[in-house]
């Protein structure tokens, strides 16, 4: 995992097997426009805001409770010069138990200070974390 990838973390008041549900369901914290199947492992979803920003998804792993990892297999951030900054990364979703409720530890492996995106980009992900419940 490269050290320098967007990471952050937030506490929930839910069960580790509550927030895995719930971050399989990113219509409810992202976006409602996702198309595809977000919950079984080697299927693919979309998230298209056109003209701005466009992320096919596959779900590369998925462990009940405690790992969720979307890899993009193609992206687009059309605010930025280098529009594919998002393809190849990966979207991580660790969990575990902490003071009766779930850490979410979310780290955008790929995602780095050097990105045009990265600060914008590390912001929202900061956001859309927090409404994972």
């Amino acid at each position: 995992m490269n050290e320098h990838s967007f990471t952050t973390s937030v506490t929930v008041d839910r069960s580790p097997a509550e927030v895995f549900g719930a971050i399989n369901n990113p219509r409810a914290w992202w976006a409602n426009d996702i198309e595809g199947i977000t919950d079984r492992a080697g299927e693919e979803f979309i998230h298209d805001i056109k003209g701005f920003h466009y992320a096919k998804m596959r779900v590369t792993q998925l462990v009940p409770g405690e790992l969720v990892v979307w890899r993009v297999v193609e992206g687009r951030v059309g605010f930025v010069a280098n529009q594919d900054e998002w393809t190849g990364t990966e979207l991580r979703f660790e969990l575990s138990e902490k003071d009766g409720g779930t850490e979410v530890r979310f780290t955008h492996e790929g995602l780095v200070p050097d990105h045009e995106c990265y600060d914008v980009c590390s912001y929202e992900w900061g956001q859309l974390v927090k409404r994972i419940s």
